[in-house]
Order: structure tokens, then sequence, then C-alpha cells
């Protein structure tokens, strides 16, 4: 495998920092420590260039929270906006191109272009093939990022990278707290790097057809449950021998047009498509909330109010979900199927 060299020049070149502060500081313009670099961004940014130039980066000191989603209670660390952010935004603005040639096609979380809803088309397309899905192996890893191993994850990434200041500055970012911290920019990058060559061999070893994996989600489908049973217990192996890795107790092999397969926030079950109960509970909340604004509330704040969950109806068949809550309140000209 080809390894790439002369990387550091253009992560540290003054372009790249301005780029990397405009991709940083987009949707939060109006944080204040964004203000403060825009009141006077060439000496903050000639101080990030600077300072990679030097090679005197080093990580700033995490703000530890909690915060629950859903049914998990996640601890995230977060970083000061500068430098650290910034210089996130500058290693990926080099680094993206190369690890993207190293993703398969059905890896979706972070990856430009390839969101949920790209997630949502590929599945429905799998499902097609009746008899070549008719069962589902669902696994998720446990706990995921704070398993990482550091040096696991720095091999991973010299399988594609040579360059030795960019290795170092990558090297100083991920020994800057224990596993891959929620919460980075960086992080998701990482997440999806250390299962990369677990995607491939699952693609090219087992011959898995078909396969997704959203983070650490993975949902796989097969002729019967004897085949997906064998693939299990095969992964299973790979993860803990070669990463360190342990699945959760709750994985399941099940008949997916019986079930449904829970994944990306909707449920498959082949021929139709719902959303996920969780999700359906959040909207008919936010429906409530908006119906209990003052009459001044325009039609169109109640539209934006309500924009997002349109974009998950939309792939959904859920018409009558959306008509019975929403339809007095906002009527889109895309169709809810």
């Amino acid at each position: 495998m080809k390894r790439i060299g002369n990387l550091y020049s253009k992560i540290a070149d003054i372009e790249n920092v301005k780029l990397a502060h405009l991709k940083a500081r987009k949707g939060k313009r109006h944080y204040a420590a964004v203000k403060r670099i825009d009141g006077d961004a060439k000496r903050y940014l000639n101080n990030i260039c600077g300072t990679l130039a030097a090679n005197k980066f080093r990580t700033s000191t995490y703000e530890v929270t909690t915060k629950k989603t859903g049914p998990k209670t996640r601890v995230i660390h977060k970083l000061p906006y500068y430098p650290d952010r910034i210089v996130h935004h500058c290693v990926m603005n080099v680094l993206e191109p190369i690890w993207m040639s190293v993703f398969i096609r059905d890896t979706y979380s972070a990856i430009r272009g390839r969101g949920v809803h790209d997630g949502v088309r590929r599945i429905k397309q799998f499902l097609k093939d009746t008899s070549g899905t008719a069962y589902c192996l669902k696994i998720d890893v446990k706990k995921f990022y704070p398993s990482i191993d550091h040096e696991t994850l720095k091999s991973i990434i010299r399988r594609k990278i040579k360059c030795r200041k960019t290795l170092s500055l990558l090297d100083e970012i991920i020994d800057s707290a224990p596993g891959v911290p929620i919460g980075n920019y960086l992080s998701q990058y990482f997440g999806n790097l250390y299962l990369a060559y677990f995607d491939h061999w699952c693609k090219e070893v087992l011959g898995i057809r078909y396969y997704s994996r959203y983070c650490d989600d993975i949902v796989i489908f097969g002729p019967d449950k004897a085949l997906l049973h064998n693939i299990f217990y095969q992964i299973t192996e790979y993860l803990l021998c070669n990463l360190g890795l342990e699945i959760n107790k709750s994985h399941q092999v099940f008949p997916t047009r019986v079930r449904g397969v829970d994944f990306l926030g909707y449920r498959f079950f082949g021929n139709y498509t719902i959303i996920r109960k969780r999700i359906a509970k959040q909207f008919k909340r936010r429906v409530s909330d908006i119906k209990s604004y003052k009459s001044s509330q325009t039609k169109k704040q109640k539209q934006s109010a309500l924009a997002s969950y349109h974009g998950w109806f939309k792939h959904a068949d859920a018409y009558r979900l959306w008509n019975k809550y929403a339809g007095e309140l906002v009527i889109y000209t895309t169709t809810i199927h």
C-alpha cells in the first residue's frame, strides 16, 4: 500500500489555516470565541501557523460534561475553538481525501456526501433482493470510543501516512485523552478509520454482500440464520484479536421483514419504512410545543420549527403520522410518502 509523505507543510500553510477557520466557524459565528478570532483574524491565524511550523502545538485542556442521548449517557470532551478546533480542521483539510480512499462505499458516519439519508437509500436498495436479505445481523461495539487503543489507531494511520511531522501532530492529539474523546472534531474520523480495514475484511475476506456501518452500528443481511451466526462468530474474534473491541450482548439475528431493521433512525421492513419510535415521540412533543406558541407565531416560523423533522419523514412511509400531527400547521411541496 502506497504511503504518503510531505503533508505537514500543507497543514501548516497560512491559506489552509484561513480555510480551516472558515470551516470551523460555520454555524458558530455568534459564539464569543469566534467573534474574538474574527476581530483580529490575521494575528490569531498567523499564531496558529507559527505554532504549527515550530511543531509546538499542544492540545488544550478539555471541558468534560455528560449528555444523555436517548437511553445512553455519554461523556463529552470539548476543546476551545482557538486553537484546537481550527487546528483539527487544518488536519482534515489535508488528510480527508487520503482517508476517503480507505473507506468502503457503505460506511456513512462523518463522511462527506454519505450522511444518514444516503445510508437509508442504500438499505432500501439492498432490501430489493428479498431472498438475499431475508435475515439481518445487527451489532454494535461495546463502549466503542473509550475502547479505542491508541497504539492500534496509530498503526492504522501509518498504513497510509509516512510524513513524520504529521504523524507527530496526530499522535499528540490522540494521546491527549483516554480512548478517543467524543466531542473532538477529529474523533469521528479516527473512529471511522479504526474500523475501516475491518470493513474491507468483512467485504473482501468474508464476502459479505449487504453490509452497512454507521459509526460502530453495523447491519449485515443474508439469506439464512446459519450464515449470519457464522459471520457473527468470525467478526467477534476479529474485533477482539485485532482491535481490542467487544460486541454488545444485545446483538441479534432476526427475520428482516417480520421484525424490521432498526437502523439510522428508521425501521426497514423491505417494502416499507417507518420512523424510529423515539424520533416519532420527539416529533409529537415538538408539534405540541409549536401548537402552544402564541398566535402571533407566523406560519413561516412554524414551518421552520418542523423543517428538520420533514427531512426525516420524507424518507419514510409516514404520511398519516405527519398529516395527523403536523398537517394543519405545515404543508410542504415535497411529498411525504
